[in-house]
């Protein structure tokens, strides 16, 4: 109850937390956000590490002279795209040794042939849209190593993606907490990072019910 109490304080408090970290270390912070956005993309046991939230408010508190938000895009862009990376080379190494017994009974070379044939056709714009949703974005660069996405493909989407996943939210946060009413009410702050937290599971619900009716 403790901990559930101290993660809503945090997440409701996100600018007096993370301005402490700022004031406190300083632009050490930038290195504490780059380890974070590294972590949940490049290792595939940290999906539940903030992404989407975390890069909409540091933006949003970039806009009021506390980081950089240039330095901010470059860093965690590098970040994202070296976290992607290692799981995929993760992926890539664990997966001949998952698949290599033929006759077993959940993992067989024809999954991981299948898996291959999928990444190689669409791959790419897998890579891209998995940066924009939570969880899943954590377990497609490894699912692609498994699989043995042609290297050059995969690093190609993978740039790709990584800029345009930290550029939307560092940048679209920046400008959110330009507004005037916002800059004197961080409050606002909050409720659009709750909203950017919860729209990748509104286009999906849409999505899908619109998938249904047609």
């Amino acid at each position: 109850m403790d901990l559930l109490t101290n993660f809503i304080d945090i997440f409701m408090h996100l600018d007096k937390h993370l301005n402490t970290v700022i004031q406190s270390y300083g632009t050490w912070t930038y290195m504490i956000l780059f380890l974070i956005i590294f972590c949940e993309t490049g290792l595939v046991i940290m999906p539940i590490l903030p992404g989407d939230s975390l890069l909409f408010a540091a933006g949003a508190i970039a806009a009021m002279g506390s980081l950089d938000p240039v330095w901010l895009f470059g860093l965690l862009t590098i970040a994202a795209i070296a976290g992607d990376t290692l799981n995929y080379s993760i992926g890539h190494y664990l997966g001949p040794k998952v698949f290599q017994l033929e006759d077993s009974r959940f993992f067989k070379k024809e999954y991981l042939e299948r898996t291959h044939q999928f990444y190689e056709r669409h791959g790419g714009k897998t890579i891209i849209i998995a940066r924009f949703m939570p969880i899943i974005r954590t377990f497609a660069p490894f699912v692609a190593g498994v699989g043995r996405m042609t290297y050059l493909n995969f690093i190609a989407f993978n740039v790709v993606g990584g800029i345009l996943w930290i550029g939307l939210f560092i940048f679209g946060g920046y400008i959110f907490g330009n507004i005037p009413a916002v800059k004197h009410n961080f409050t606002l702050v909050i409720m659009g990072i709750i909203f950017v937290s919860i729209l990748p599971g509104i286009i999906e619900f849409l999505r899908h019910r619109y998938g249904k009716t047609k």
